[in-house]
């Protein structure tokens, strides 16, 4: 009888862990994996959508204006001598242009949210 009740015990053991495991894994998932592949993802979107005109800075820490784009590679001009460099697309740590136009999108979709928001108030106001 005692055999019985160690081998239900382990077995129940063993499921514990087999449980704990897999929230442990998914866990992981949801805090490290799935993060890390949305900003490679989004990275990726923006290397692929910068144009003609982009102000960009490398990895390197270059800085400078698009002037051409090619299939991987771009060519970006530096500095008042405009110098001319070209660079892989995956070497793009930032599209300052797309950023900056960002801002001012998010900016103006709060600036309306405050006027629906004032104008709301202020049409309760009115009816009391």
């Amino acid at each position: 009888m005692q055999n019985f009740l160690t081998e239900v015990s382990g077995a129940a053991g063993m499921g514990s862990t087999m449980i704990m495991l897999v929230v442990m894994l998914a866990i992981f998932y949801f805090m490290l994996i799935r993060p890390e592949n949305k900003r490679k993802k989004e990275a990726e979107q923006m290397r692929s959508s910068v144009k003609t005109g982009d102000k960009i800075i490398t990895i390197g820490g270059i800085v400078g204006t698009v002037v051409n784009v090619k299939e991987n590679r771009i060519v970006i001009e530096t500095g008042a001598d405009q110098v001319r460099i070209e660079v892989e697309k995956w070497a793009i740590s930032s599209n300052e242009t797309a950023s900056e136009a960002a801002k001012a999108e998010a900016k103006k979709a709060q600036e309306a949210k405050a006027k629906a928001k004032a104008a709301k108030k202020a049409e309760k106001t009115n009816k009391d």
